[in-house]
């Protein structure tokens, strides 16, 4: 039986990241960047506004006050999208709204409510200037977020909403990503049922599947459900090689010590078994290997331990397929509320509720800590982890929490 952090490291070992695709910006996001990104043109690609107001010399404003109005004769209005064809001249304005190009001999922009628009009555002719103004007041200039040939995003850049908008300014529809992990994933079991058949007695309805592929999901993997493969070599090994084209395969079930648990068997005639148990709980019964040179990670067939393995260690690999760097959850110190034993030197993962009072994180376990018991997954945030080496953690005690939802609520 190997630690948390062995069976970790095994099954990155045998991990890498896969090839680049090129897809549809909008479809890209969480995946990570595959080439370098050059700008084509300067953002903004010319000066503009970054107010609504009049486009002046700044000169013509000097002195100017609301007791002391400078006067200039308005010649033209301009929208964003436009470009005005008139020349600002002294004692001349154009009355410009915000993003339009600044015109020609202006060199400033008064805002709106420095002037006396509002007493006008739409009349915009002439308009008073009630605030001295320096030059280059609320402009941007030409290039000042993006200049044309500069990189702006790297290879391997993990895309977010804001990557997205940059892209999108650019003018870029499509980008090479790292593509994302196919995961096939298969059920064992003589008493699974689909969810839309009827359950015959001593049957139970196949969760895992629908809870694994959600996490596959969840993490930037394309899920390819095989269903259920029942405890016989024959129908195992036929469904395993349903998955020959996959990236990694991952099964639920058959790794205990069980007359029927076969998946640890199948790996070792069919390829090759890394390791089959990890000191932890709940999750011990945990195999690793490849099939036909494919990785292939045997969850246990508890619902619970099927989540909290997927999290520790099909998790981390599915992020390193898809060129990502952080593979670690977020961790926190907690004061815990209720005491855990720990009878047999496994790591522990205690489901847990953690909320925030007064500036400190609290840590409540979500009740009976049975790996059966899948509805604790629902009411969990964090997993409780109490060490191979301690025996009890009483209430009060300061823990390491790891996260599984983190938000801006806790």
């Amino acid at each position: 039986m190997i630690s948390v952090e062995q069976a970790l490291e095994k099954v990155l070992s045998y991990i890498g990241v896969l090839g680049e695709e090129e897809r549809p910006i909008l479809d890209c996001l969480g995946q990570v960047l595959a080439e370098d990104i050059y700008s084509p043109i300067s953002v903004p690609p010319l000066d503009n506004t970054a107010m609504d107001g009049y486009a002046v010399r700044s000169r013509d404003t000097q002195g100017a006050g609301r007791q002391s109005p400078r006067f200039l004769r308005v010649i033209d209005t301009v929208a964003a999208g436009s470009i005005s064809k008139h020349e600002v001249k002294p004692g001349t304005a154009i009355r410009i709204m915000t993003g339009a190009p600044i015109p020609k001999g202006a060199d400033s922009v008064v805002r709106f409510e420095d002037t006396d628009e509002p007493q006008r009555k739409m009349s915009f002719t002439e308009i008073g200037i009630l605030s001295e103004v320096k030059i280059g007041s609320d402009i941007r200039r030409a290039g000042e977020d993006i200049a044309q040939g500069s990189i702006v995003l790297r290879q391997g850049t993990l895309i977010r909403p804001s990557e997205i908008g940059v892209l999108a300014s650019l003018g870029r529809s499509m980008v090479k990503v790292i593509r994302r992990p196919v995961v096939a994933i298969l059920a064992t079991g003589d008493e699974l049922v689909d969810i839309n058949q009827p359950l015959p007695p001593g049957k139970i309805y196949n969760s895992n599947t629908y809870s694994v592929a959600a996490l596959v999901v969840r993490y930037g993997g394309v899920p390819q459900i095989l269903g259920v493969a029942l405890d016989s070599e024959d129908s195992l090994v036929a469904k395993l090689h349903m998955a020959l084209d996959s990236d990694i395969l991952i099964t639920t079930g058959g790794v205990s010590m069980g007359d029927y648990d076969v998946v640890k068997d199948i790996l070792a005639n069919e390829g090759e078994i890394v390791f089959w148990q990890v000191r932890m709980k709940p999750g011990k019964p945990l195999a690793f290997g490849t099939i036909k040179g494919i990785p292939h990670l045997g969850l246990p067939g508890n619902p619970v331990s099927s989540m909290v393995t997927f999290e520790l260690f099909a998790r981390p690999a599915i992020l390193k397929m898809m060129g990502k760097k952080n593979l670690a959850k977020p961790t926190i110190e907690a004061i815990i509320e209720n005491p855990v034993v720990n009878s047999d030197e496994r790591r522990i993962f205690a489901r847990a509720v953690v909320e925030k009072r007064s500036g400190q994180y609290f840590a409540r376990l979500t009740g009976p800590q049975g790996s059966g018991i899948l509805t604790s997954m629902t009411i969990a945030n964090g997993l409780v982890v109490v060490s191979e080496d301690k025996a009890r953690v009483a209430a009060g005690d300061m823990v390491q929490v790891m996260m599984l939802d983190w938000n801006e609520e806790i």
